[in-house]
């Protein structure tokens, strides 16, 4: 399993929005081949920003194979569909964290 972590900062004025958006963007996300699940985050930062909202979501998928393929077939697409709705109003980053050890909670 991997983790494909999209970091998102979004203006305020479109914010709900975005928010609205996104859960329909991970949704269809969530029906590609290899995705296994997807956590929405709002980032609490220390020093808030009043003109923007900053979002992570993590997808989980199964193997590095399942997101190369996401990349080449399916990202572009994906990817244009925000692109066109919400130009010039968010800025997004990515990042792919692979697990090196998973621990659990011993009562």
């Amino acid at each position: 399993m991997i983790v494909y972590e999209v970091n998102i900062k979004v203006r305020e004025a479109v914010a709900d929005d975005y928010r609205a958006w996104l859960g329909d963007h991970v949704r269809e996300l969530l029906t590609l081949p290899g995705f296994l699940s997807a956590e929405v985050m709002v980032l609490e930062p220390e020093q808030p920003t009043p003109e923007q909202q900053e979002l992570v979501v993590a997808y989980r998928l199964e193997s590095h194979h399942s997101l190369a393929c996401y990349l080449a077939e399916h990202a572009p697409r994906m990817r244009a569909k925000a692109a066109e709705r919400f130009e010039g109003q968010f800025e997004i980053s990515r990042r792919v964290l692979a697990p090196l050890v998973e621990m659990l909670r011993v009562d």
